[in-house]
């Protein structure tokens, strides 16, 4: 249960580097560097403690789906990125199938 609670908050932690990665401007902007270097480094420490337990596809799946679908959503939430419909539909199936994977282990 601790790898799974580890492996959602890695998911997180990847929206954030993501997000500060594209606020870095080429990592010319120091705040959003630290951030994205402190969430990366967090993020990726969280995936290789959850991978211990759980297996790597399933591992990677979910992190990368929780990562997509928190940026995206962000992004839409802050005006950055053009909000629809069919985008909030595909976001909730990638929740849907990141909720999926845990049931189905």
């Amino acid at each position: 249960m601790l790898a799974w609670v580890v492996l959602v908050l890695s998911g997180v932690f990847e929206a954030v580097w993501a997000t500060a990665l594209g606020r870095s401007e080429g990592f010319t902007r120091l705040v959003p560097s630290v951030v994205f270097l402190v969430a990366l480094g967090l993020s990726m420490s969280g995936l290789a403690y959850a991978m211990r337990t759980l297996p790597t596809g399933t591992s990677y799946a979910v992190w990368v789906g929780i990562g997509a679908a928190l940026t995206v959503a962000y992004g839409m939430a802050t005006g950055a990125e053009p909000t629809s419909t069919i985008k909030i539909l595909l976001l909730i199936g990638i929740i849907g199938c990141v909720v999926g994977l845990k049931l189905a282990h």
